[in-house]
């Protein structure tokens, strides 16, 4: 049997290539699990198999009817986690409607500098602008997982989707598979990198940084095992609430209060 740990620290781009090629695939099934929800979580002191979390089941709810689009959740996910420039963890899209109906979406800067100015340029007059923050769906049955061929992209007990950065070996295969687009290889460290809901603040008892520092308060987030949660609250009272891409059957955590039809 192929040392697969062994493999990597070779020579990871030799390690891909045999991947890619088939003659490390059969092995891989012999020494790492489909689930590997017993990875522990690379953040000093945190357990993933704590029996406290295993029981609570967390939602983020993004109300698109309150985001105004200035950027500061995008700012304090940059800030946390030290993201390189030109890559985001969230990022904050512009939704254009003019008056023929047409349909324009941009996010210059992932949204960073927040939308201070109308866009330019436009054929026909605006006739409405929604903004749309973007992140990691957290997927109750995650495509991700399934395609990593060394099983560094795992899902918790808590049911958080996180990726060991010791074992990703760069070959974006999660970026591919994810129908969400959230995922990008890191320039620095050539790992696969997204966003993890704040996983340590979270295992802290504290909110992700982006929902402490939203202004208007968008960015919910809360354990829907609680009735007495605010996101369990908003999930069961009488708005307009949906998920991204349904159809593909990832049963995404992430819900969005006022989605409309245009979102892509």
């Amino acid at each position: 049997m192929i040392d697969i740990k062994k493999e990597i620290e070779q020579d990871r781009r030799a390690f891909i290539k045999k991947v890619l090629g088939g003659t490390i695939a059969g092995s891989l099934l012999l020494v790492i699990p489909a689930n590997s929800v017993e990875i522990a979580e690379q953040i000093p002191g945190m357990r993933a198999e704590d029996s406290v979390f295993t029981k609570k089941q967390f939602a983020f709810v993004v109300d698109i009817t309150a985001c105004i689009g200035c950027g500061s959740c995008c700012v304090a996910d940059k800030a946390e986690y030290n993201v390189p420039d030109g890559n985001y963890r969230t990022w904050v899209e512009r939704y254009i409607i003019d008056d023929n109906d047409d349909v324009y979406v941009d996010s210059p800067n992932g949204g960073l500098d927040g939308y201070t100015k109308p866009r330019e340029g436009l054929p026909h007059p605006t006739r409405d602008t929604f903004f749309v923050p973007k992140l990691c769906n957290m997927c109750k049955k995650p495509s991700c997982v399934q395609v990593c061929p060394v099983g560094a992209t795992y899902q918790t007990k808590d049911g958080f989707v996180l990726i060991d950065k010791t074992r990703c070996v760069g070959c974006s295969y999660c970026i591919q598979a994810c129908p969400y687009s959230v995922r990008f290889i890191n320039p620095k460290t050539r790992t696969a990198e997204k966003c993890t809901w704040c996983y340590h603040r979270v295992r802290k008892g504290l909110l992700p940084a982006c929902v402490e520092v939203c202004p208007v308060h968008a960015r919910k987030f809360g354990d829907l095992s609680d009735k007495n949660s605010e996101v369990w609250k908003i999930l069961h009272e009488p708005h307009v609430i949906s998920v991204l891409k349904p159809a593909m059957g990832n049963e995404p955590a992430l819900h969005y209060v006022g989605l409309r039809r245009e979102v892509v």
